[in-house]
C-alpha cells in the first residue's frame, strides 16, 4: 500500500512543478505584452511562450512524455508546419499592395 502512495505523490509532485511552470508561463506572457519590441516580434515571443506551455500540458498532462517514438515524428511533422506558416503569416505583413496601408 506504501508504495502505490509513493507512486501517486510522484505523480501530483510533477503535476504541481508543471501547474507552477504555466503559471509562471502565463505570469511571462503578461509582462511581455508590455514590452514593445515591435509588431512581428511581440508576435514571435508570443508564440514561443504558447508553444512552451502547450508542450508543457501536452506531454504531462496528455501523457505524451510515455508514447512511442511515431507519436514524436508525427509532432514532428505538425511543429515543423506550424512554424513554417507562422513565418509566412508574420511575413505576410510586409507584403502589402501599394496604396492600401492605412498609416
Amino acid at each position: 500500500m506504501s508504495d502505490h502512495s509513493s507512486d501517486i505523490s510522484k505523480h501530483i509532485r510533477g503535476y504541481m512543478i508543471v501547474g507552477g511552470t504555466l503559471l509562471i508561463g502565463t505570469f511571462l506572457t503578461v509582462l511581455a505584452s508590455y514590452i514593445e519590441l515591435g509588431h512581428q516580434w511581440n508576435i514571435v515571443l508570443a508564440l514561443i511562450i504558447a508553444t512552451v506551455k502547450a508542450s508543457l500540458v501536452a506531454l504531462f498532462f496528455m501523457h505524451l512524455i510515455s508514447e512511442r517514438q511515431m507519436i514524436y515524428i508525427v509532432l514532428a511533422f505538425t511543429a515543423f508546419f506550424l512554424v513554417g506558416l507562422m513565418f509566412l503569416t508574420i511575413g505576410s505583413f510586409a507584403d502589402f499592395p501599394p496604396q492600401t496601408t492605412t498609416h
